[in-house]
């Protein structure tokens, strides 16, 4: 990695509009892990992790950059949810899949920053991979027990900008995102615009994933105050296809999140709201 993406270079902010960020890795599918070793799993969690919920799956999307594409045989289980005892955080595993949230749950709460999120998130997977090695669990290649094969990685940043908050209307989305604009002039038939959806694509450095910026208007859960929601997602993996590596390419995520996030969003709200300090 370059070294101006190295985290101390990195623009910084004291009061980011973070809402939820998500650390995940996909993997080659376990069939061995059935639905009653959940009920096992969530023994390693439940001191902290004291809830539980089911939830509908998460289908397989591989990042390609060539015209081949890979088929997956998804069967209809569940992904299942252990919930933090303050709800602020949640493991999310299935067959195929494992990743750790942390979100906002009150306007009060403070971001804990990415150093402590993909802590947790390490901590947690490595946990994980304990508990396939104990009960012999394989995945779908027959690899060793509770040797996992990474197929893809997520770094997922959810931001709400919430009225009030350097903009009143859609009509101020450039004072926001000055690359996104409405014009409307003296003789327009359309009146201003009641929702925004918008979304591009990045190709990160050597092919090593994509990442897609997505804008939407949005009602934030805890307050139900209007908000634009500013969602930055990683996802791929290149030639990071080890677990030894999987720390490096979500380095390199974590960079193009935080440099994409200041390439799009106003210098101006970055240093009233936000209070940029690099």
């Amino acid at each position: 990695m370059d070294t101006q993406d190295t985290p101390s270079r990195l623009p910084d902010y004291d009061n980011p509009p973070v809402h939820e960020v998500v650390c995940g890795i996909l993997f080659e599918r376990i069939d061995t892990l059935l639905n009653p070793y959940l009920g096992l799993l969530w023994e390693k969690y439940k001191p902290e992790y004291t809830g539980c919920q089911e939830v509908a799956p998460l289908m397989p999307l591989i990042e390609s950059f060539d015209q081949s594409e890979r088929q997956f045989d998804m069967l209809p289980l569940p992904r299942t949810w252990f919930v933090h005892a303050n709800e602020r955080r949640i493991i999310q595993v299935q067959r195929d899949r494992f990743l750790h949230n942390w979100r906002k749950m009150q306007p009060s709460d403070q971001y804990p920053r990415y150093e402590n999120v993909i802590k947790d998130f390490r901590m947690y997977l490595s946990k994980f991979i304990e508990f396939l090695e104990e009960n012999d669990l394989k995945d779908n290649l027959d690899n060793d027990p509770g040797k996992i094969k990474p197929l893809q990685y997520e770094l997922t940043y959810i931001n709400h900008i919430i009225q009030g908050e350097g903009w009143e209307t859609l009509n101020d989305i450039d004072k926001i995102f000055p690359n996104f604009s409405w014009q409307k002039g003296k003789n327009s038939f359309l009146t201003s615009p009641e929702t925004i959806n918008w979304q591009t694509t990045f190709v990160l450095p050597d092919q090593a994933g994509r990442l897609f910026a997505k804008l939407q208007t949005a009602i934030r859960r805890e307050d139900r105050r209007p908000a634009i929601q500013f969602e930055l997602t990683a996802r791929g993996i290149g030639s990071y296809t080890t677990l030894d590596t999987m720390e490096s390419w979500f380095e390199l995520a974590h960079a193009w999140i935080v440099r994409g996030f200041t390439d799009l969003t106003a210098p101006q709200v970055q240093k009233d709201i936000w209070r940029r300090k690099i």
